[in-house]
């Protein structure tokens, strides 16, 4: 036991988890009062503080009005997360129901038609409940805005009578001043300027009036809302279920095979019959069957790019873009480290490129990968990565490579100063001994020089992962390429309540995906650490 509990506490350490430690500790029974002091600081004050942001973020959200509408609240966000992974499950399925076969595609077939069959009786249940939701609403608009509507009629009459009444003063009172009587003009002007303040108070009152019928008449309710939204949800599974019955009964793959086959065995039982010029004409039609039959059998179903699919290829390119900053950082690092004559030489280029924005690189990495490569479709390193197992559904293309070095280019500075100093920080006598025992300059740099850098490489190299998954989201923004950045560009340009809360949700995903990269990073850099040092909070 006592094994174990070193273990989970070692793994712990490693990780930078050390939240959870006084919760072994208490587990074994070690200090209970002091464990429970520390479960309450480093786990319950943190989750109450959480607590705490979600409800003011749930009572602040709907009192701010946007052009999209009200800001979203947790719940709005959960429900928005919810509709993305079911849209992602739902593409996977059609995509999935494409490539079945024989029994499977009848199963399935048979399947989604009975749940239509249900979701089309639960589309009249819903049509009922929104009808009645909305005559409820109609009739509680109609009471609450009745006592307003006779306030503003009545108001407005009076208002209109008191204006009628001031203008008969003042033709009055203008009639009995004479040309030479600057007093009684003096006077005029006055009454104008008092009757047009009045007009105005009063324009303000009927105003007021009518922003308050407009409020009310915008007011939500709670169950039209909910009704509205059921409504929404079954309308989407119904499209949904109607596309995946087409996919297996129709554009099915194997049924376009069998229709194209079908074609071809007519072409070539009229080609055995044939002769003449005749002959030529079926065999071209022959041949351009069979490269159509090829074409179908090769074919996948048409996916769109969801957010889960974005989300893999932008840690994709942030990775291709790491380890690219990883091999230039970690040379020229070194090589820094053991010259100060190399150093001097690298500091201007440091000093001069470290500051330069993401912004001003994409453009740049845009235009050059674009001069190399000219033709994307028949570029040989397009073409390869296209044809790889695992990477080839990416869809690698110039804009993904551009912002693949600009992630490199923004995140290879921390890598390359934290690894100069690493090296040029290790102990002098370590080199001595090198010197003495004769070792070449590469064993000094595998046995001596890397290794004791290495706790001040990982930490650089932690840094500049977090540095490059920031730039990327920029640079996808910024390049149209599939990723979470383009889905956010993509979600604002529609701009409507529902992709506002899926701006929400990305916010959620891309710090939850930094965090994790940030916690793998930190487990590298403990172990190649060795002076215990704690890892981060």
């Amino acid at each position: 036991m006592e094994q174990l509990k070193y273990s989970l506490l070692k793994a712990i350490n490693v990780s930078g988890l050390t939240f959870l430690e006084p919760v072994v500790r208490l587990c074994y029974g070690e200090e209970p009062r002091e464990q429970l002091r520390k479960i309450g600081r480093f786990i319950l004050i943190p989750a109450a503080t959480f607590g705490l942001f979600l409800w003011a973020w749930a009572a602040i959200a709907p009192v701010y009005k946007t052009k999209s509408g009200e800001v979203p609240t947790p719940s709005v966000v959960y429900s928005a997360a919810q509709g993305i992974q079911d849209f992602h499950n739902r593409e996977s399925d059609k995509e999935a129901a494409y490539t079945l076969t024989a029994e499977d595609r009848q199963a399935a077939l048979a399947k989604t038609e009975a749940d239509l069959d249900v979701v089309k009786d639960l589309r009249e249940q819903a049509n009922h409940q929104v009808n009645q939701a909305q005559a409820a609403k109609a009739t509680w608009l109609e009471e609450e805005l009745g006592p307003i509507n006779e306030q503003y009629a009545a108001l407005k009459e009076q208002f209109a009578t008191d204006q009628k009444r001031r203008e008969a003063a003042l033709r009055n009172k203008a009639a009995g001043i004479s040309q030479t009587d600057l007093t009684g003009k003096n006077e005029l002007l006055a009454y104008i300027r008092g009757h047009q303040l009045k007009t105005e108070e009063e324009a303000a009152t009927l105003a007021e009036l009518e922003e308050e019928r407009a409020l009310l008449a915008e007011q939500t309710y709670p169950e039209l809302s909910e009704a509205l939204r059921w409504q929404t949800e079954l309308a989407e599974r119904e499209q949904y279920l109607q596309k995946k019955q087409e996919i297996l009964s129709r554009s099915n793959r194997e049924l376009k095979l069998a229709e194209q086959n079908e074609k071809l065995q007519t072409l070539k039982r009229e080609y055995a019959a044939a002769s003449g010029p005749q002959m030529l004409t079926l065999a071209e039609q022959m041949l351009q069957q069979e490269e159509r039959i090829s074409s179908i059998a090769a074919s996948e179903y048409a996916k769109p790019w969801t957010l889960p699919m974005q989300i893999v290829r932008s840690v994709a390119c942030v990775f291709a873009g790491f380890f690219l900053a990883t091999a230039i950082a970690v040379p020229i690092g070194i090589l820094c480290g053991v010259s100060t004559t190399f150093m001097a030489a690298v500091t201007p280029f440091i000093a001069l490129f470290k500051p330069v924005s993401p912004i001003v690189w994409l453009p740049i990495s845009l235009i050059i990968v674009g001069g190399v490569i000219t033709d994307p479709d028949d570029h040989w390193l397009i073409t390869t990565l296209a044809e790889l197992p695992l990477i080839g559904w990416l869809q690698i293309n110039p804009a993904f490579i551009a912002s693949a070095i600009t992630v490199a280019l923004c995140s290879l500075w921390p890598t390359l100063v934290n690894t100069a100093l690493g090296v040029a920080s290790i102990d002098k006598d370590h080199l001595n001994v090198a010197r003495v025992l004769r070792l070449s300059f590469f064993q000094r740099l595998t046995k001596i020089v890397i290794p004791s850098a290495l706790p001040l490489i990982f930490a650089g190299l932690r840094i500049s992962l977090g540095v490059g998954w920031m730039v990327l989201i920029a640079a996808e923004l910024l390049s149209s390429s599939e990723g979470i950045g383009k889905f956010v560009w993509d979600m604002f340009n529609n701009g409507s309540s529902a992709t506002f809360a899926q701006m929400f949700v990305v916010v959620f995903v891309v710090g939850a995906i930094g965090l994790l990269l940030d916690r793998i990073m930190i487990v590298f850099q403990r172990l190649v650490s060795f002076d215990g040092a704690p890892a981060a909070i």
